[in-house]
């Protein structure tokens, strides 16, 4: 591998971290989106919920009294108050009724998380390969690793939509209290994440491929090696 072609593998690769460092980040935490009732008493605590893929939180948050009128709910999250979270809660039939009363979240919650599983294990493939492309000889690892980063991109923006499609459905249902929603910091670095595999993983594909031919009478065989 030349040492122009070393540089900007160090340079994508240094980006894909990155990226990955932001996948990681949304995967194992739980504010991909927030969910809030209607507050029907003011003075009084109300109940609102963020969950992510594996855990579900509630929080009891004290509500003062707004403008008369205005239909308000619970809320902002970041007020102080009473926390109760639990893992997997949301993938059991039965379990957290209030929040996932729709039996199709369930459905939605387990394909969400599978599918971060795989683009987590799509990551790690393609980080072993880049390591590996760097020894001696090597360097053709990089198609592959670039492939198994654009599929890592993919899938953590489907698992970013089946998660949209689940909160929309469950605010959308007439047998849940929420009224409104918003995605959180998590699902921002899921779509970062998604933004930087996929298009470092295309440009590391680019970057791996063999020098395209300089005169339009010289072939691929032609070229002259890289060393």
């Amino acid at each position: 591998m030349s040492e122009g072609k070393a540089l900007k593998v160090r340079v994508t690769f240094v980006i894909i971290l990155v990226g990955i460092a932001l996948m990681f980040t949304a995967v194992v935490t739980d504010h991909w989106a927030v969910l809030s009732p209607k507050v029907e008493k003011y003075n009084d605590t109300c109940e609102a919920a963020h969950f992510g893929l594996w855990r579900l939180c509630t929080k009891r948050i004290y509500i003062e009294e707004r403008e008369p009128g205005k239909e308000k709910g619970c809320g902002p999250i970041s007020l102080p108050g009473e926390h109760n979270c639990s893992y997997f809660t949301h993938f059991a039939p039965g379990e957290s009724t209030e929040i996932f009363e729709v039996t199709t979240q369930r459905e939605y919650s387990i394909s969400a998380a599978a599918i971060a599983i795989f683009s987590v294990a799509f990551s790690i493939i393609g980080t072993l390969c880049v390591l590996l492309s760097f020894r001696k000889k090597m360097d053709y690892l990089l198609r592959p690793a670039s492939m198994f980063y654009t599929f890592s991109g993919l899938c953590i923006i489907i698992s970013v939509e089946v998660m949209r499609q689940s909160v929309k459905r469950m605010i959308d249902s007439d047998d849940t209290v929420w009224i409104e929603y918003y995605y959180s910091w998590s699902f921002a670095c899921a779509c970062a994440s998604f933004v930087l595999l996929f298009i470092c993983g295309i440009a590391l594909l680019i970057i791996s491929l063999p020098r395209m031919p300089r005169n339009p009478w010289e072939t691929c065989m032609d070229a002259e090696p890289e060393h």
